[in-house]
């Protein structure tokens, strides 16, 4: 094993052998080495203000993150590039095209948010070569700012290529050497550190994953620490064992399986893949996904936050699930160097429980692919149409052959203690016509299958309401391809 993190902080190389394993990013900056640009806004991921970026090898090539360092333990940096606002002002004291845009186009009034804006850009900048507005507006949707009113930081989102193309600056003349640095840093061994009792694990292979869980059967496995963050930050748990996916290549793996004799098409999604690396291949097989993608956090919790992740966790408002269980998905289940496979909506048992073993942990999810004639739609509800939590989401994958329904999945979340399978309407559904007066006579079998609770996200009766209308919505949409029934921004994808 490995006694010590080590990582680039902008070009310095920095290795630390004792470290609190939840100690966060944000705090390790401001408190340890004095980096006060990072600001501290919600402590939980929301606001942005702590934005920093994390640049990962992609090849020969770098690949840069947005990241919430509030949330982001530090040890998970391990093998990779940080670099904060301070970093991007050149030697000579030059300011960057990024915070040159954002000074000519009076983004800033405060100042408090502003150098989350500005890392949040500049990953824009070296990511996305000639952005339109829209895609400006997400990477800045998980920044919040409460004095510009946005438009003058848009602004300075289009303004920054107009003072430099992201080809020509100093980032990327030094792209290729921080990426042969970084794969110098990589090796084959388990890193193991701590501040005593507690411990820090990051394996780098699947097998070394497996050994550990089953050693520390009680540890906390954490991904991205979209909610195992605030746990820390918000809740003040003390994690005695974390075992970080990270570095194990295998559970990053996103396979496209086609043609293979006794596999059905689809996607091999490994439990660590992450949104931001999943949206494109998953969002171009199914629209609908990709679009709720798109809304699930920001682009700071899309950098990290993991498809294996939001399965694990269990919770009924998690928006992959549904869609997941929709589409027919199954789960591989791994304890040590046995495994198991199972219907997806099977490891879901009530709320808080799944069907998960000590020492078992989810090491990748199968997506099949849509076939001929089949159509498929997901509706996330909630009250912020950019980073808000579902109050309801909904998804459905649908065959109608001469006029009928042949199949027919319905899932949905946030009706019930676990994402959970409409069967009752289905049932009522199959092998009958396709019409509007067919669905809304199934509607009574909805209310059985669902009986949903009120919280300060919804009540039961808006959710059971909001459920039928998006049956009816299902139906509109597919009867009628032409329907208006998405804004603007949704509806290239509304009817793929």
């Amino acid at each position: 094993m490995r006694d010590h993190i080590h990582f680039l902080f902008g070009n310095e190389l920095r290795e630390i052998r004792t470290v609190d394993p939840t100690l966060t990013v944000l705090d390790w900056l401001r408190l340890q080495e004095r980096r006060t640009g990072t600001k501290e806004g919600c402590a939980e991921g929301d606001c942005g203000a702590c934005t920093v970026v994390v640049g990962r090898r992609d090849g020969d090539r770098m690949r840069y993150e947005p990241v919430n360092a509030c949330i982001r333990f530090l040890a998970t940096l391990d093998g990779c590039q940080l670099l904060t606002v301070e970093h991007l002002k050149a030697a000579d004291g030059a300011l960057h095209p990024v915070q040159q845009a954002m000074v000519d186009c009076h983004g800033s009034q405060c100042g408090f948010c502003t150098p989350g804006f500005v890392m949040a850009l500049f990953a824009l900048y070296r990511n996305d070569p000639a952005p339109g507005e829209g895609r400006i507006d997400d990477a800045l949707a998980g920044n919040l700012c409460r004095c510009t009113g946005y438009t003058p930081i848009i602004a300075a989102g289009q303004r920054m290529y107009e003072l430099g193309a992201p080809e020509a600056d100093r980032f990327a003349a030094a792209e290729a050497g921080i990426a042969q640095r970084l794969e110098a840093l990589e090796d084959e061994e388990t890193v193991a550190v701590g501040d005593g009792t507690r411990r820090f694990y990051a394996p780098a292979t699947t097998a070394a994953f497996a050994a550990l869980l089953l050693e520390h059967p009680d540890a906390t496995i954490v991904s991205g620490a979209t909610d195992v963050g605030l746990w820390v930050t918000k809740q003040q748990r003390v994690l005695p064992a974390v075992i970080y996916t990270g570095r194990v290549r295998d559970l990053r793996g996103l396979r496209e399986m086609r043609g293979i004799p006794g596999t059905a098409d689809g996607f091999e999604i490994g439990a660590a893949v992450t949104y931001a690396e999943a949206i494109g291949p998953l969002g171009r097989a199914y629209p609908d996904l990709g679009e709720l993608i798109r809304r699930i956090g920001a682009e700071q919790v899309r950098a990290v936050g993991t498809i294996g992740g939001n399965i694990a966790n269990g919770s009924p408002i998690g928006d992959m699930p549904p869609a997941l269980i929709a589409a027919g998905a199954t789960l591989v289940l791994r304890r040590g160097e046995e495994r198991r496979s199972l219907p997806l909506e099977d490891f879901f048992i009530a709320y808080g429980q799944q069907d998960r073993r000590p020492g078992e942990f989810v090491e990748s999810v199968f997506l099949p692919k849509l076939r001929p004639g089949d159509r498929f739609r997901a509706y996330k509800i909630s009250k912020r149409f950019d980073q808000d939590i579902s109050a309801v989401c909904a998804a459905f994958r649908l065959r109608v052959e001469d006029g009928r329904v042949a199949e027919i999945r319905i899932a949905y979340g946030g009706m019930a203690g676990t994402p959970k399978r409409a069967a009752e309407t289905e049932a009522a559904l199959t092998g009958q016509p396709w019409t509007e007066d067919v669905v809304r006579a199934a509607l009574p079998a909805l209310a059985r299958d669902f009986t949903p609770l009120t919280d300060w996200r919804a009540s039961a009766g808006y959710r059971a309401k909001v459920a039928a209308n998006l049956l009816l919505k299902l139906h509109a949409e597919t009867a009628d391809p032409a329907a208006e029934t998405r804004l603007v921004g949704e509806r290239s994808l509304a009817h793929a």
